[in-house]
């Protein structure tokens, strides 16, 4: 099948995002670490190594064609490439149960908001709602199964994941099934280009 029936069959609306991945050795690392995770604290759904990414603006259910007008635009303009550092554990809590599990971020944190200001800047050119919540970059690890959320008990001490340096910025399409949802690439755009491919 040619890329133009693909385009042609594809939907008109896309659940998409946009997000940095992360290499295969600090995946690997992380994916090991899950999985002990996973034993500890069943009552989460711990990430898929395979989706492992740092989002940088979530856009919901949206034309593919204006997710990626916004992908093309920010070419134009994609910042620079820059070093990401993990930090600590920590959750997004409701009252004393936490409904997400993340890690923070230590370096490359001024980068990575001034890289969602941009991105922010080209949804709402595209006529896309505001986003709501101030960004605080994180890397998400794990939800709560219940919609309430779950104590979390004490989880093992985290892996030395290296700093990587961020030089795409992805646009997904998010798949949503009865396994939990595959994020396709269906953009890149590189950092640290000075002008579009």
């Amino acid at each position: 099948m040619g890329p133009d029936q693909l385009a042609a069959e594809a939907p008109l609306k896309v659940r998409a995002f946009y997000g940095l991945p992360l290499p295969e050795t600090q995946r690997q690392e992380l994916g090991r670490y899950l999985e002990t995770c996973a034993k500890v604290a069943p009552e989460f759904r711990w990430s898929v190594v395979d989706n492992l990414h740092i989002t940088v603006r979530f856009m919901g259910n949206v034309d593919r064609v204006v997710a990626e007008g916004i992908a093309s635009r920010l070419e134009q303009n994609p910042g620079p490439t820059f070093e990401l550092v993990l930090g600590n554990v920590g959750q997004f809590k409701q009252s004393r149960l936490a409904r997400v599990v993340w890690l923070s971020m230590t370096g490359g944190v001024e980068e990575l908001v001034a890289l969602a200001s941009r991105v922010e800047a080209g949804c709402r050119e595209a006529g896309l709602e505001p986003e709501k919540r101030a960004f605080q970059p994180h890397l998400t690890l794990a939800r709560a199964r219940a919609r309430d959320g779950a104590a979390l008990p004490e989880l093992p001490p985290l892996p030395m994941v290296p700093p990587w340096t961020a030089d795409e910025l992805v646009l997904y399409w998010s798949h949503l099934g009865k396994g939990g949802a595959v994020h396709e690439p269906i953009h890149r755009i590189r950092l640290g280009a000075t002008s579009a491919r």
